[in-house]
């Protein structure tokens, strides 16, 4: 019966779908580890070289101004990718997204000057686990993670509200507290991310442009939870050298 209906609603079979569903995905994840493997590449080749740290970091420790363009860039790419979504081509998406992955390794590089290289290895591993222990369970999971997701994204706008008051507060406890929260919250919005998407990639033409884009902005949405729960974690667990 199920697969009856859904033949009606989409126009597709129930093995239809599935194909449709499986190639939708695999774009979301191929798109969200090129993303990864660049911003992994220039976190890691910048760290290495001196001139260009020099351009990010100055000799006293603080940021120059190019680096406070670098780290506050990728928030603008954000919102650029969501709020043009409609009126951007799948190919200025697609740039847009590989620029800002790599805009984030750029901004990234200086967790290699604040933790050994031993500790960012394992916490990468780690963060890999628990995510995709939580994409398997977001896909596979017959419960409707809705009304979970809203509450997460609830308790992500605490977390950002909470860590710009430590700024200024600079308490440990306090950053301690926001760490756990926020590896929690990305943990669960990993899980409702998956689902939601494989909700929108069921019965999705993938010959329209539309496709692409859809894929390209889920790909960026997993991109943040990994990245969050791996900096986290790094926070929490990381080796400060």
């Amino acid at each position: 019966m199920l697969g009856q209906t859904n033949e009606v609603q989409t126009g597709y079979s129930q093995d239809e779908t599935a194909t449709i569903l499986k190639s939708f995905m695999a774009r979301v994840f191929m798109w969200m580890t090129i993303a990864l493997g660049i911003t992994a590449f220039v976190a890691y080749f910048f760290s290495k070289s001196e001139a260009l740290m020099g351009m990010l970091y100055s000799a006293e420790g603080g940021m120059t101004i190019l680096g406070w363009i670098v780290m506050l860039a990728p928030v603008g790419f954000v919102l650029l990718m969501s709020f043009g979504f409609q009126k951007l081509s799948a190919p200025v998406m697609i740039i847009l997204f590989i620029v800002y992955s790599l805009l984030m390794g750029m901004s990234l590089s200086f967790i290699f000057m604040t933790y050994t290289t031993g500790s960012i290895y394992l916490m990468f591993l780690i963060a890999a686990g628990i995510f995709a222990g939580m994409s398997i369970l977001g896909y596979t999971t017959k419960i409707d993670l809705t009304r979970f997701g809203s509450i997460m994204l609830i308790g992500l706008v605490g977390v950002v509200i909470a860590s710009v008051v430590n700024m200024f507060l600079r308490s440990s406890a306090l950053d301690f507290i926001i760490s756990i929260v926020g590896v929690l919250i990305f943990i669960g919005l990993t899980a409702y991310n998956v689902q939601n998407l494989k909700r929108i990639g069921s019965g999705m033409n993938m010959s329209d442009s539309s496709a692409t884009k859809q894929a390209v902005m889920g790909a960026l949405t997993l991109y943040l939870s990994f990245i969050n729960i791996f900096l986290f974690l790094l926070r929490l667990f990381g080796k400060s050298k």
